[in-house]
C-alpha cells in the first residue's frame, strides 16, 4: 500500500506552476495519450511552437483566455513509490484565499520563484500562508533556470535571498531545487547542464519527505458528524456517531469523554466501510459506538478523559480575511465553523495585521482588507472545543461566514 502525499504549489502569476504540475504529470507517464493529443492541439490553436503543458491544470475557459490559473485545480497522479494529490493554486494576490483553501489540507508546498524575477512579494506571502496554516515542509522550485543560462550564481542568490526571509518563519523545512518546469531538468529528470546542483529532482524529493511524523497520534479527537439511530425492527437499539477522526488513535475499550456535556463512557465498537475496526487513527471515517446511551449530537466532541482541549469562548486567531466586500473592524458579527459545530462570533479586538515583505506587525491597524494577515480576538456565542493549530490542524481551525450573504470571508487558526 503506498501512502499518500498532498502537495501545493503556489507562487507568483506567470512562475510557472501550472506548467511544472503538467510536467510532472507527462514526465511519471500519468497521463493518457489522447489527453497529450488535446493539449497539443490546443497549444497548435494558440499559435504556440510548443505543446503547453500547463493546460492539463489549467481546465476553466478563463483561465485558458488569460493564460492564468484562477481556481484551485486539484490533480491525482502516482508513481511506484507514493501517491499524490495536488493543489493547483492562484498566483494573482487578488486570488490568495484560493491558496489558502489548496494549502489548508497539505502536507507540504512548493514555491514557485521565477530564476530572472528573484523572490517577489507574493514568494513571501504565499510562504508565509504556508507556514502558518502548518504545512512544514517547504520546496523552494527555482524556476526557468533555462532563461538564466543555468546561472548558478543566480541559483545561489536567490537561495541566499530566501533563506533570509525563511529565517523569521517558524517550524518549517525548506529544500531548494533548480528547475525547468518548460525543458524538464530536474523535474523527474536530472538536467545535464546544471551539474553543479548535486541535490535531489523535484519528484525523488516528493517520493522520500517523511511526513508520517507530522500526524497527531496522541491527541483523540472525534468531532460528531451525524447520530446515526436505524429506524427499522431489527436495529432498533443500534446507536452510532459518525465522523472523521481528527486526530490520535482510538480502539474499542478506550475510555471517552463527551464535549462539552462532559460525560464518560468506553467505546463499544468501532465501524469502518467494511466492517468492526480494532483501532482507527486521524483521518479515518468511522461510526463509534458507546456503552452507555448519552446525549451526543452534531458538534459535539468525544476526547479522552485525561488529554482534553481547551473549552472556552474567547478565540485568539490568526487570520486570512478573503473578502473583496467588505472589511473586519471590531464589532463585526460573523458566524464561526470549527470542525461540525456552528455558532456565531463578535470581533473584539483587531490586534495587529502583518507586513507580507518584513513580517513586521502593525499594531495601529484597526481593520483587516481583502487578503489581509492578522490577528484578531473573537467571542463566541457558545464554548467550543478547541487546540492550538500547531499541535492539531483540524481542531485548531475556524472559518468565518457572513450571515446575509452566506459567503466564506475568513479562515483563521487557533494560537
Amino acid at each position: 500500500m503506498h501512502d499518500l502525499l498532498r502537495f501545493a504549489t503556489a507562487g507568483s502569476v506567470d512562475d510557472g506552476k501550472s506548467t511544472l504540475i503538467g510536467r510532472l504529470l507527462y514526465d511519471s507517464k500519468s497521463i493518457f495519450v489522447d489527453q497529450y493529443d488535446a493539449v497539443e492541439a490546443a497549444s497548435q490553436r494558440r499559435g504556440d511552437d510548443y505543446v503547453d503543458l500547463a493546460l492539463l491544470t489549467d481546465g476553466l475557459r478563463a483561465e485558458r483566455e488569460q493564460g492564468i490559473t484562477i481556481d484551485v485545480a486539484y490533480r491525482y497522479f502516482a508513481t511506484p513509490v507514493r501517491k499524490f494529490i495536488i493543489a493547483d493554486t492562484p498566483g494573482h494576490p487578488q486570488y490568495t484565499r484560493n491558496m489558502v483553501t489548496g494549502a489548508s489540507t497539505a502536507e507540504a508546498a512548493l514555491i514557485l520563484v521565477d530564476a530572472r524575477k528573484g523572490v517577489v512579494e507574493q514568494s513571501r506571502r504565499h510562504s508565509l500562508l504556508a507556514s502558518m496554516l502548518g504545512v512544514r515542509h517547504l520546496v523552494v522550485c527555482i524556476n526557468k533556470m533555462d532563461l538564466v543560462a543555468y546561472s548558478q550564481e543566480t541559483y545561489d542568490a536567490i537561495v541566499q535571498d530566501f533563506t533570509d526571509f525563511a529565517s523569521r518563519l517558524q517550524g518549517v523545512e525548506i529544500e531548494f531545487i533548480p528547475i525547468s518546469a518548460l525543458v524538464g531538468d530536474n523535474v523527474v529528470d536530472r538536467g545535464e547542464k546544471m551539474r553543479w546542483y548535486n541535490g535531489p529532482t523535484l519528484l525523488y524529493h516528493l517520493e522520500h519527505l517523511h511526513v508520517a511524523g507530522d500526524r497527531n497520534l496522541t491527541d483523540v479527537r472525534f468531532p460528531v458528524q451525524y447520530v446515526i439511530r436505524p429506524q427499522s425492527n431489527q436495529n432498533r437499539d443500534f446507536r452510532g456517531y459518525a465522523g472523521t477522526i481528527a486526530s490520535g488513535v482510538m480502539r474499542p475499550g478506550d475510555p471517552v469523554l463527551a464535549l462539552p456535556s462532559g460525560m464518560t463512557s468506553t467505546i463499544s465498537a468501532i465501524d469502518g466501510p467494511t466492517g468492526p475496526l480494532p483501532e482507527a487513527y486521524s483521518g479515518m471515517s468511522v461510526v463509534v459506538r458507546l456503552a452507555d446511551e448519552i446525549d451526543l449530537s452534531r458538534g459535539d466532541m468525544l476526547v479522552r478523559p485525561n488529554n482534553k482541549p481547551d473549552l472556552t469562548q474567547d478565540l485568539d486567531l490568526g487570520l486570512c480575511w478573503m473578502d473583496e466586500t467588505q472589511t473586519l473592524v471590531p464589532g463585526k458579527m460573523l458566524a464561526i465553523k470549527q470542525t461540525t459545530q456552528w455558532a456565531r462570533a463578535k470581533v473584539t479586538e483587531v490586534v495587529y495585521r502583518m507586513d507580507i515583505n518584513t513580517l513586521r506587525r502593525d499594531e495601529t491597524a484597526q481593520e483587516l482588507a481583502l487578503n489581509d494577515i492578522g490577528r484578531v480576538k473573537v467571542r463566541v456565542t457558545k464554548p467550543l472545543a478547541v487546540d492550538a493549530y500547531r499541535d492539531n490542524r483540524v481542531t485548531g481551525a475556524v472559518i468565518l461566514v457572513d450571515e446575509a450573504t452566506n459567503r466564506t470571508v475568513a479562515a483563521g487558526f487557533v494560537r
